[in-house]
């Protein structure tokens, strides 16, 4: 079994195969690029965590998919998340399904992440 296959039952339920292998496509490029975090699913997303402590978090919807990191992470990207052309809730960054995944961004915002809670004890930021 590979971490991916944690998603299987999310992933089988995207309607759209042209969103469901895109989507499948990030997952798989978080797993390649940060092959220490954990996967699972936790609140009807999948979700990839370090040491027991939340990192990344990802959803769909018609127009878009969600990445969602916590909002102080949100906060910190917020320009360059703008000047990727995505737009903002306030704990996620939505990115619609015909827009290009800047890859460096979320590199950057996922490793900002397990950098900054690398000695978080609780799954939420406190």
């Amino acid at each position: 079994m590979t971490k991916l296959d944690n998603f299987n039952d999310y992933l089988v339920k995207i309607d759209n195969p042209v969103h469901r292998e895109q989507l499948t496509e990030v997952l798989q490029w978080v797993i390649d690029e940060f092959p220490t975090l954990e996967t699972k699913i936790a609140w009807n997303q999948p979700m990839y965590t370090d040491h027991e402590t939340f990192i990344v978090g990802f959803s769909i919807a018609k127009p878009h998919f969600a990445v969602a990191p916590e909002g102080i992470v949100i906060e910190k990207f917020a320009d360059k998340i703008e000047e990727a052309g995505y737009n903002m809730g306030k704990k996620f960054m939505r990115i619609k399904w015909d827009q290009p995944v800047d890859y460096d961004l979320l590199r950057e915002i996922i490793q900002y992440n397990i950098d900054e809670k690398k000695d978080c004890t609780t799954f939420w930021r406190k």
